[in-house]
């Protein structure tokens, strides 16, 4: 085995192998025939002389040593991103690419962010992707962002996550409701007969709100699960039901819904950027965590999180 003569060519093509799962997806993204990946795929295990691959549930899958070139290739590739944005930066400007992963209820809060981020680096490409839990926790796992932004950051020794900013959860009721028009704040246990309406599981509202409900002790009768934040404010105000949603959600649109005042509500709750301990972070990466740390350094939690934020090694640190 002798893996110098790997080239990048053939680490890309393995790179969005193990990314698709698939040797035809793969030759779709890069504009390739299925055979030309396949000998490829075929150059790289010759080289190497360990499998790489293998099928699970119709899917590829990396062995041992796959998951380690992998790992590898992504850590190759980001240092050259690095190369890159450093070679541009001695010229004078400040450029690069910057890939964030977001759960869908963030999309209230991350725009505007980038809004001032972007004013403050105009020669920086942002991509933003959107998604429910499940589908951020997918691209974490297969390492395709730079930074996340989770309201339940996932677990693991991997995992660096740090508390940038509060994600209270209300609990609304339509505004015909008979909850709403109460003069004090009710018992919850007044409302566990009505129906809620709840995110999918998996879903770190519907986590957070269960794990409150086991804590204390109520039992829900009758809920509808429905897989769209939008989708559950309408259905409140429609008449539909009851919810508990992030106050983000409810920011900009209030009609038809009200606010119910009831022991334990709002949920407290925060907002969690993360990152991957195994992959180095890119210099935009940096940059924009440090711009986090002076446009939220009144809603950090706690304060000696900003300084920490601002005297960022390779790996940042927020907790």
């Amino acid at each position: 085995m002798n893996i110098r003569h790997l080239t990048f060519r053939l680490l890309q093509v393995y790179q969005q192998v193990v990314r698709t799962g698939s040797v035809s997806a793969a030759a779709r993204a890069l504009h390739l025939t299925q055979p030309t990946v396949s000998l490829q795929l075929k150059k790289l295990t010759e080289e190497l002389g360990e499998p790489l691959l293998e099928s699970q549930g119709g899917k590829l899958v990396p062995t041992f040593a796959g998951q380690a070139l992998y790992q590898a290739a992504s850590d190759l590739f980001s240092r050259f991103d690095d190369l890159a944005d450093e070679l541009a930066e001695a010229k004078g400007g400040q450029a690069g690419r910057l890939s964030i992963g977001i759960v869908t209820t963030a999309k209230y809060v991350m725009p505007t962010i980038l809004g001032a981020f972007d004013r403050a680096f105009p020669k920086l490409q942002v991509t933003l992707n959107v998604g429910n839990r499940a589908h951020i926790l997918q691209r974490f796992a297969a390492q395709e962002d730079d930074l996340y932004l989770f309201s339940q950051p996932p677990s693991g020794e991997l995992v660096q996550a740090g508390r940038i900013m509060k994600n209270p959860l209300q609990l609304i009721a339509p505004a015909s409701h008979w909850a709403a028009h109460q003069a004090g704040p009710l018992a919850f246990s007044q409302l566990k007969n009505e129906r809620f309406l709840m995110r999918e599981p998996g879903s770190a509202t519907r986590m957070q709100f269960e794990a409150w409900l086991s804590g204390q002790g109520i039992e829900l009768t009758r809920t509808m699960q429905i897989e769209s934040n939008e989708a559950i404010r309408l259905g409140v105000a429609s008449g539909l039901g009851l919810a508990v949603l992030s106050s983000y959600t409810l920011s900009h649109d209030l009609q038809g819904i009200a606010q119910i005042q009831t022991q334990g509500f709002p949920l407290n709750s925060h907002w969690y950027l993360v990152a991957r301990k195994d992959k180095r972070l890119s210099a935009p990466a940096r940059r924009f965590i440090q711009f986090l740390a002076t446009q939220l350094q009144h809603c950090v939690e706690p304060a000696q999180l900003v300084e920490d934020i601002r005297q960022l090694p390779a790996h940042f640190s927020l907790d």
